[in-house]
């Protein structure tokens, strides 16, 4: 094998690898979820998508559809392919959604292992019509509630939306990652602490993870994931997995608020499931990343590059505390983007073009990925097949 006659590269960081095979992993396949079928009709644009694959096969992909990434009609939808995500059956709205004030959500799916499928997302109220979600001065969110919802029968039916009460002030809260059931029972919900409208941030902005002992009735207690803002770094769309040997990593982007621009993304790693080692860069000049574990014990990164254009996959092995980078493949040619610190972070954010992969495991060992990108002036849910050897 070359990896055995190959040394690893060390930095100041860790023993991160350089790619020397881009045929240890690459995109064999890609597709559209959704598109937008009439776009001379109507303006409806999609964001955020998660993917669960059901035992039968099954794979169903939620997302969030609205004529804008901060529009007024903005929320999620469930889709479903039962060809391995050939084709898809048309969108539909997840639930109606009961509150009482003008709001928007956007909601992430994920699976436990007795097959219950559980959504963790925002509602966003939006009293006044005339604003985002996003307070431009400040990076404030709008006021929201966390709510939660679960199926029992594959996604037939569902309770919900009840309101998930956190164990610490946001004020707000950043959606970003599905619930994930550990081998110890315990159901994480990992997110990020946000400011409020007006810009105050008790615990900061860092990278969390709620926890549930009681399959998600209760939340009563929450993990620092990687806090980074005494130093003025903000750490925002974490992912997360569990490895086969039970430890837990998570990596997150890291964003310079002071000079408005990001940094490379950070790793840490929890040995015990409840405390995380300082982060420490991995080598990759990203942002969103998203985390797969495979059966083997290696690790795939899905993650928008800074200093490459379009979305990569990045085959990750993990050595003691180090992260080593053994390969990588372009998942999806598109254009550079991200916060550079041009304009202002709020605007960055809107108009990025590309992110928010999420990833399954496949029976043959095949990864089947989505994700969001911008194609001829819209927003579609793409999918993507990794081969990996």
């Amino acid at each position: 094998m070359l990896l055995a006659i190959v040394p690893w590269v060390l930095n100041g960081y860790g023993s991160v690898f350089v790619p020397i095979s881009k045929l240890m992993i690459h995109c064999a396949a890609t597709g559209l979820v959704y598109r937008n079928p009439k776009p001379h009709l109507k303006a409806i644009h999609a964001w955020h998508p998660s993917i669960v694959r059901r035992d039968d096969g099954t794979l169903l992909a939620s997302f969030d559809l609205g004529e804008a990434i901060e529009s007024l009609d903005y929320g999620t939808v469930l889709s479903r392919s039962r060809d391995e995500g050939q084709t898809w059956d048309a969108p539909l709205r997840w639930f109606n959604d009961p509150a009482p004030r003008r709001c928007t959500h956007s909601v992430r799916l994920g699976q436990m292992r007795d097959g219950t499928l559980v959504g963790l997302g925002g509602r966003f109220y939006r009293d006044d019509p005339e604003l985002g979600l996003t307070n431009r001065t400040n990076l404030g969110y709008v006021p929201m509630d966390l709510i939660l919802l679960r199926s029992l029968d594959g996604g037939g039916t569902w309770d919900g939306p009840a309101n998930l009460q956190p164990p610490l002030v946001g004020p707000s809260f950043e959606i970003c990652h599905r619930i994930i059931e550990l081998s110890d029972g315990r159901w994480l919900a990992p997110m990020g602490t946000w400011k409020g409208w007006d810009g105050s941030a008790p615990n900061g902005m860092q990278a969390i993870a709620l926890v549930s002992c009681d399959r998600g009735a209760t939340w009563p207690e929450w993990i620092s994931v990687v806090n980074q803002y005494d130093q003025g770094v903000v750490s925002w769309e974490q992912g997360l997995t569990q490895l086969p040997d039970g430890r837990l990593l998570a990596v997150v982007w890291c964003f310079d608020e002071m000079h408005g621009k990001s940094l490379p993304n950070r790793y840490a790693i929890s040995n015990d499931g409840r405390r995380f080692s300082p982060p420490r860069e991995n080598g990759i000049q990203g942002e969103t990343s998203k985390l797969l574990a495979l059966a083997d014990g290696r690790v795939v990164c899905m993650v928008r590059r800074l200093d490459k254009p379009g979305l990569w996959a990045n085959l990750v092995h993990i050595e003691g505390e180090n992260w080593i980078n053994v390969a990588e493949a372009q998942v999806w040619n598109g254009p550079t983007s991200g916060l550079f610190g041009k304009q202002g972070a709020c605007d960055e954010l809107s108009a990025l073009k590309l992110g928010f992969p999420s990833m399954v495991q496949m029976s043959g060992g095949d990864v089947f990925a989505v994700f969001w990108c911008l194609e001829d002036c819209m927003h579609v849910i793409r999918w993507a097949r990794l081969a990996i050897k």
